[in-house]
């Protein structure tokens, strides 16, 4: 075999240098960046809401009167910073019968009394019992009170009857202002002023303001008017001259239009005119309309006998009644400024919605800037927890029956 010739090793190459790429010279920026300012984005904790007093009974006279709600600390409300478990419950339950949904706050609050203890559950029991209160659930609220004697071994509430706001001679009157063009959007305070008529409440109604009314409106009027008229319900209109002036140039003989502006004018000038001047004018609406007109009627003399401020029994209040929704108070600005007013008795209410616990706080805050001392007296606790929440508590008394 012929020999291979001898392996000669490869001479080495040389090393092959990668050569770095040089670095590009930054662009210039257009213009420098703003300097960048940074806020903390979490408000500030707000302040705690001032608690609710709770008393047996009152005594507008004496000492009771004159106790302030801070110092009890049954229905105190402390918000802190991080949550309250208890307030937040609170104020779900009474967000929710604000908005009438009761069957989710009753189901709420028979899961709340078993989640707390005694001491923190006793908030959630009262707002319990007086929800079966105001949705007339006898029957459960009975039950529960044998089971609330066991739970916390004291006596439970009886259940209330509901009574009609005090009459007359104890309440005074109502004071009603109607002012601006009324409409039927804007009309709130002639429907409450006709659930006072068909309570039989005697009520005076300042029409200084009011500059006029659309025709559906007049009609309501006239007819809660003839209403209170034959029912013997003393409805005391003043200042109603200039109102009555403006209606009875607008209204023209023989355009048979606006019927019930003309029905309202004779109303008027039955209650404030002369007898010859209602005839005139119910000649002129038989012409128009072709229709009897309303005859004379000589007023009872209970019709001009209610009394004025300076004869009503001091201590009075204005009583509220039913389920409050969508109500703005416009009446009781008058008696703020004319300084007849200091007591709000919500014993006959039942519920609040929420715009009108808000409402109630802007007509009442002015007043308690002025230093008036205003007091809200025995809401029901769904009623007293809602006007914490809104910050009612801070503009007047409110002071709380135990149950």
């Amino acid at each position: 075999m012929p020999e291979r010739p001898a392996a000669r090793p490869r001479p080495a190459e040389p090393p092959v240098v990668l050569k770095q790429p040089e670095p590009e010279a930054a662009a210039p920026l257009a213009e420098p960046l703003p300097d960048l300012e940074f806020t903390n984005s979490n408000p500030a904790p707000s302040a705690p809401l001032m608690p609710l007093a709770v008393t047996d009974d009152f005594d507008f006279s004496g000492e009771d009167f004159d106790r302030d709600f801070t110092e009890s600390s049954v229905m105190a409300i402390d918000v802190e910073q991080g949550g309250d478990p208890v307030q937040a419950d609170i104020e779900q339950v009474v967000v929710m019968f604000a908005n009438s949904q009761d069957a989710p706050a009753r189901a709420l609050l028979e899961m709340l009394i078993r989640s707390y203890s005694r001491e923190e559950g006793m908030r959630f029991w009262r707002l319990l019992f007086d929800l079966l209160q105001a949705t007339g659930d006898r029957a459960a609220f009975e039950k529960l009170g044998f089971e609330f004697a066991e739970a916390c071994e004291t006596s439970p509430p009886t259940w209330r009857q509901e009574h009609p706001a005090p009459p007359t001679a104890v309440a005074g009157p109502r004071i009603f202002v109607l002012q601006g063009v009324l409409t039927g959007d804007g009309a709130q305070p002639v429907a409450e002023l006709a659930k006072l008529v068909d309570q039989k409440i005697d009520v005076r109604v300042d029409c200084g303001k009011l500059v006029g009314c659309d025709d559906d409106v007049a009609g309501e009027l006239a007819a809660l008017l003839r209403k209170a008229r034959r029912t013997g319900v003393a409805v005391d209109l003043e200042h109603v001259e200039g109102f009555i002036d403006r209606l009875n140039e607008r209204l023209v003989a023989g355009e048979a239009t606006r019927a019930t502006a003309w029905l309202l004018l004779l109303e008027l000038l039955q209650r404030h005119g002369t007898q010859d001047t209602f005839e005139e004018r119910a000649v002129d609406y038989a012409v128009t309309f072709e229709l009897s007109p309303p005859s004379w009627e000589t007023l009872p003399a209970k019709h001009s006998a209610v009394p004025k401020a300076s004869e009503r029994p001091r201590d009075e209040a204005y009583y509220l009644s039913g389920e409050l929704k969508n109500c703005r108070f416009d009446e009781l600005v008058a008696m703020f400024e004319a300084g007849e007013l200091t007591i709000l008795d919500f014993s006959a209410v039942r519920r609040m919605d929420f715009f009108s616990a808000g409402q109630l706080v802007n007509r009442i805050a002015p007043f308690k800037a002025k230093g008036c001392d205003i007091v809200i007296r025995s809401p029901n606790h769904l009623v007293a927890e809602l006007m914490a929440v809104v910050g009612l508590n801070k503009q007047a008394r409110i002071i709380v029956p135990k149950f």
